[in-house]
This record gives structure tokens, C-alpha cells and sequence, in this order.
């Protein structure tokens, strides 16, 4: 299993190198930066669309499997965004390739806060939730601090943006990166301005519960994420506040349990939540990210009710909703779905959830060698997926996938023909590593990201994280073997989290069974 698992790994991180070096030949050479789309008349770098879905997810690649690449090609586009970019203070701006000039000549402030949001939110959160505190963490950090002067703008922002949802959304995604980087920072400014804002939805005002529109699918549903979110942290820090807003959240999920979902549990585009009237009735492929709040409260409040409706829901999967037609078969709305169902099998193991992903996840990298949509044509059996800005999330997904699949291992230096899986059972982790040519390196284990960067007192599920998997723990020992145990050695976590050397000659194969002690006394 573990050697079946490296040859699907293999197979993704392969495709993640082919769209990371493709889209980087569409880099405009005198910016280095590369455009939102493929086929807009006039190319724009944006920070809603270029920053924030596709070149973090090149970043991500390269990060994973391509260091000396991540150091020589990524950090050098980041300086020259940041240069050429920037309208108020580090705040970014759209800018046009073609006329290398901000794409407006006057400045519009709603457009630089959304864009701003964005950037952090679907760009750099997922960033600092893998890699940590990189210089996309600094990017964070500075573009938060010339955000907080707007903190009253944002709550009035305005105009024509996708979903017509911009104040909740914005709102949403605030609150998401406002609670994440209060726990990396410990800052108490960053939970009074989440506070803030969860004080205009909740406490009394519940403004949700009486929306004409509530949007369920991104860009709009990003604020029951965000509130979730919050929730965690007044849990934790302020139990009184916490309890203050209890009542108003649930009352908003129920509704939104009530009025909101098919009878398979799969939540509609958008609703009136004051009449129970279905607005869109088109089902949302980000259907997770809000059964992530559910399973959150949960986790806190151990409300059973909840995650009786997250199982139901993944189990609903296999039997109706392969091959499903997300977002007009593009390859962007299996990513989201998929990611959904990967983000929630890590809590709960579901045996037809891991089987819909596995089926999901071909058809989506079939996209990559014959797109379904019109646009994606030009790029068949390319790296490019579809030449738009959704491309990003394509990679996202196939990365976290990945993971699944070698239990959070990775080696470097990384190469096509080295390949690598696991598989985790009674204890036990088996590894499987396979080599087409000599090849000599370093095997990599996972850790508890959310305690060892973010500082998290609890992995709750929540968009934009890349799951836990197989992690060690520095004060365990392990015992270490090859698959039939006929020498071992035992090793503490903290020596085992430096990674081990591997050898391997030419066509041989390495199985490898880690085990820890508690599970061999």
C-alpha cells in the first residue's frame, strides 16, 4: 500500500512542477510577475486573483519539492511585487503588465482593501500554515499593519466585486487571518480588531439571521468560517465573551442547517434567510468550508448534533457526487470539493469519503491533459491547467492530496523518477521509497504545524490549512526497521525530526516501518 501510494504521490507532485514551471514562462519580463488570466486583452498582475490563487500555490510547490528554486525564482518575484505593486504603503494595487502602470490612474481605496484581504487570506495563510514564518509572513504582517489604519473603511467597503457579497466576505476573512496570527503572534491588537468585527455579527444583533442574501459559497461564506474561527479563540482566552456570542451562532447555524442544503446535505449557493427562500440553487463546491465551523464547534462545545451532520454529508459523497458538475466541470471546482473532503477525512475516516477522493482527484488532474472548458484547450497536456488564475488551486489540492498519500513525508532533494509513499496502520507507519536512477537524500517526517509554527491550542479544520498527518513527537522514541524487522534501531522524535538518510541505487526499492515504542511493549 505504501508503494501504491508513492506512485499516486508521485504522479501529483509531478503535475504540481509541470504548472509551477509552465505558468512561470508566462512571467512578464520586465516585472518578473505573471497575469491573473491567460487570455484577458490586456494582462494584469492583481492581488485578489494573480497573489492570492495562483503564484502561492507555485510557491507552495517549491517549497515542497524544489527548494533551490523556491530561494532563486520565488523570493525575487516577491521583492519585485512589492516594488512595483504598492500603492499605500506595502498595501498592493492591480497593475497593468502591458502599460507596466497601476491599472487605474486614480486610486480606489475598496479595491485595495478587497484585493489586500484576499491576498492574505487564500495567498499567505496557506503559507504561513505550511512553511511558517517565511518572507511571506513578513508580507503578512506589514500589509496588516497599514491595513488596521482602514479598519473603519473596511466596514463601509463598496462596489461591484464577485459574489456582491464584499463586507462579509471582507469581514470573513478578516477574522480568519486575525485569529491565526493572534495565536503565531500573541498580539492582543489582532483579537480586539477580531472582536470587533464579530461584535457587528453576533451579541445580540445576529444581522445574519435576518440577511435577504446570504451567500453559502466563497466569497460570501467566508464570514461563517471567520466567526467559527473566532469562536475558537474566545474559547481559549475570553470563555465569557465566548459565551456571549453562543446563542447567536448557533441559532445562525441552524438556520443556515435548515434552510440551506439539498437532501444530501450539500449546501446551495445562496439563500434569504429571513423567508427560507432558495436564491441560487446551484450546489457550492467549497461545500467544507463551511462544514468546517460546524465540526469546529464540535470540537469546543462537543454538540454531537453537528458532527452528525458532517457525517452525514461526506457520507453522501461516493453514491452522489463523483463526476459531479462543480462550477461547469472546471478544474477549479473539483479542487475546492476535494479539498473539502481531504480537510474533513483528516478528522474523521470515513472509508467511502477516502474513496470519493481518490476517484475525485483523477478526474481533476485529467483536466491538466483535456480541460473540459473551452479556455483550458490551448494548454493540453501542459502544465497549465485552464490559463486562468483558478490554476493555483489545481496545484493546492493535488499538494494536499499528496500529503495524504506519503502521511506528510517528503524528501530532498526531490526528483521525478524518486519515488515515495506511506501508509499508517496499528501504529505502525510503512514507507515505501523507489529510485529510477541512484539517488541519495534526505526523508523528511511531518509535524504538528499547528503547535510547532502557528502556536494553536487545537487543530481545528479550517480553509487553507494543509493537514496534519504522520508527525513525530520529540519526547517519544521510535523504533525503526525494515519491513520484516530483522535489525532496528530506536531513536527519540527530536533525532528522527532531523530526517533520515536514505540510499537508494538504481531501480531498488526500501520499505521502512517506523514504529513507536508505546506500541511495541
Amino acid at each position: 500500500m505504501a508503494l501504491k501510494n508513492g506512485k499516486i504521490a508521485n504522479e501529483g507532485f509531478r503535475r504540481c512542477m509541470a504548472f509551477t514551471m509552465d505558468w512561470l514562462e508566462q512571467r512578464d519580463p520586465v516585472t518578473g510577475l505573471i497575469p491573473q488570466n491567460l487570455y484577458d486583452p490586456e494582462p494584469v498582475w492583481n492581488p485578489h486573483n494573480a497573489a492570492a490563487d495562483n503564484f502561492p500555490f507555485m510557491v507552495m510547490t517549491t517549497c515542497i519539492l524544489d527548494r533551490p528554486a523556491y530561494d532563486t525564482l520565488m523570493i525575487p518575484v516577491l521583492q519585485r511585487e512589492m516594488h512595483f505593486t504598492s500603492r499605500i504603503h506595502t498595501l498592493p494595487d492591480e497593475y497593468s503588465l502591458a502599460r507596466h502602470d497601476f491599472l487605474r490612474k486614480e486610486m480606489d481605496l475598496n479595491y485595495i482593501l478587497y484585493g489586500t484581504s484576499e491576498y492574505i487570506k487564500d495567498g499567505l495563510l496557506p503559507l504561513m500554515e505550511y512553511c511558517g514564518k517565511t518572507p511571506w509572513f513578513d508580507r503578512i504582517m506589514e500589509m496588516l499593519k497599514d491595513l488596521a489604519v482602514f479598519r473603519d473603511s473596511i466596514g463601509q467597503i463598496r462596489g461591484e466585486f464577485f459574489g456582491n457579497s464584499v463586507r462579509t466576505e471582507v469581514h470573513g476573512e478578516l477574522l480568519q487571518t486575525l485569529a491565526r496570527v493572534y495565536w503565531i503572534t500573541g498580539d492582543e491588537s489582532y483579537l480586539d480588531w477580531a472582536i470587533s468585527i464579530g461584535d457587528h455579527y453576533l451579541g445580540g444583533r445576529n444581522i445574519l439571521l435576518n440577511a435577504e442574501r446570504l451567500r453559502l459559497r466563497d466569497h460570501g461564506c467566508e464570514i461563517i468560517g471567520g466567526l467559527s474561527e473566532l469562536y475558537v479563540v474566545l474559547h481559549f482566552i475570553a470563555p465569557g465573551k465566548k459565551e456571549f456570542y453562543r446563542s447567536d451562532l448557533y441559532e445562525l447555524l441552524d438556520r443556515i442547517l435548515a434552510i440551506g442544503r439539498n437532501e444530501d446535505g450539500m449546501f446551495y449557493n445562496e439563500v434569504n434567510m429571513k423567508t427560507g427562500e432558495i436564491l441560487d440553487s446551484s450546489i457550492v463546491d467549497n461545500w467544507g468550508y463551511i462544514y468546517n465551523a460546524y465540526y469546529t464547534i464540535y470540537l469546543l462545545d462537543q454538540k454531537e448534533s453537528y458532527r452528525r451532520e458532517v457525517l452525514n454529508a461526506l457520507g453522501s459523497l461516493y453514491g452522489h457526487y463523483r463526476m459531479f458538475n462543480w462550477e461547469n466541470h472546471g478544474a477549479d471546482g473539483f479542487a475546492d470539493a476535494i479539498e473539502s473532503g481531504i480537510n474533513l477525512y483528516n478528522r474523521e475516516r470515513v472509508r467511502s469519503l477516502e474513496d470519493w477522493i481518490d476517484s475525485e482527484i483523477r478526474v481533476m488532474w485529467s483536466l491538466q491533459d483535456s480541460a473540459f472548458q473551452e479556455r483550458g484547450i490551448p494548454y493540453r497536456n501542459r502544465g497549465i491547467i485552464e490559463g486562468w488564475h483558478g490554476d493555483g488551486n489545481f496545484a493546492r489540492t493535488s499538494l494536499m492530496y499528496c500529503l495524504m498519500k506519503t502521511q506528510a513525508l517528503t524528501i530532498t532533494p526531490w526528483r521525478e523518477d524518486v519515488v515515495f509513499g506511506a501508509h499508517y496502520e496499528n501504529g505502525n507507519l510503512y514507507i515505501a521509497l523507489r529510485s529510477g536512477e541512484d539517488w541519495e537524500g534526505t526523508l523528511h517526517f511531518g509535524q504538528q504545524r499547528h503547535k510547532t509554527l502557528l502556536n494553536l491550542p487545537l487543530d481545528y479544520p479550517r480553509i487553507n490549512q494543509f493537514p496534519e498527518w504522520y508527525y513525530l513527537e520529540a519526547d517519544k522514541e521510535y523504533r525503526v526497521s525494515g519491513l520484516h524487522a530483522r535489525s532496528s534501531t530506536i531513536d527519540s522524535g527530536q533525532e528522527l525530526s532531523e530526517g533520515l538518510n536514505i540510499r537508494l541505487k538504481k531501480g531498488s526499492t526500501r520499505f521502512i516501518k517506523i514504529t513507536s515504542e508505546e506500541h511495541v511493549k
